[in-house]
């Protein structure tokens, strides 16, 4: 079966979205993400793609930083408030979405209270690939909760598996 070039990012899914969030003069928005890596251990960098075009994009080019969290499954309804809410349209796109959070502990970035990892990260700099645009952050911080202990726990974990957009967020169900 030939591939629409347009659904080629699919053949990838899942993909567990993380959350990009970042904040500036009292402005916090917030997205998921599932195109990320980790690109470079020395220094620790890793690159997130995301449409420049969304608000939380713009405010973390701003920032000049942006926070990368990881929630679990219990979160898909944050997550898909957040993937439908523009930035543009509240103060706190993360209250917005029941997301409690604090500032980060290392960079006046947004950290998740329900993450069960978080990385904050300062933009080292940023690509135009396409019709995305690749955010590389240098990682100065990153924490987890003891569902990871050098890997993942998965009795502990329960990760949210993002399937694509059909009407609204997608996922595997909880098992």
């Amino acid at each position: 079966m030939k591939v629409d070039p347009s659904l080629i990012h699919r053949l990838f899914y899942p993909q567990v979205p993380l959350v990009l969030a970042a904040q500036l003069e009292g402005r916090i928005s917030a997205m998921p993400v599932v195109s990320y890596a980790s690109v470079s251990d020395s220094p620790p960098l890793v690159a997130v793609a995301c449409n420049p075009r969304a608000f939380t994009c713009k405010l973390a080019q701003r920032a000049r930083s942006f926070s990368l969290s990881v929630v679990d499954s219990s979160h898909a309804g944050s997550i898909s408030r957040l993937a439908t809410v523009s930035g543009s349209t509240v103060e706190d796109k993360l209250s917005d979405a029941n997301l409690e959070h604090h500032k980060g502990k290392k960079l006046d970035v947004p950290a998740l209270e329900a993450a069960l990892a978080t990385l904050e990260c300062g933009l080292k700099s940023k690509v135009r690939l396409g019709d995305h645009l690749l955010l590389v952050g240098i990682v100065e911080a990153a924490y987890a909760s003891p569902a990871f202990n050098d890997f993942w726990d998965y009795s502990k974990y329960r990760p949210l598996l993002y399937t694509g957009w059909r009407n609204g967020l997608t996922a595997y169900p909880d098992h």
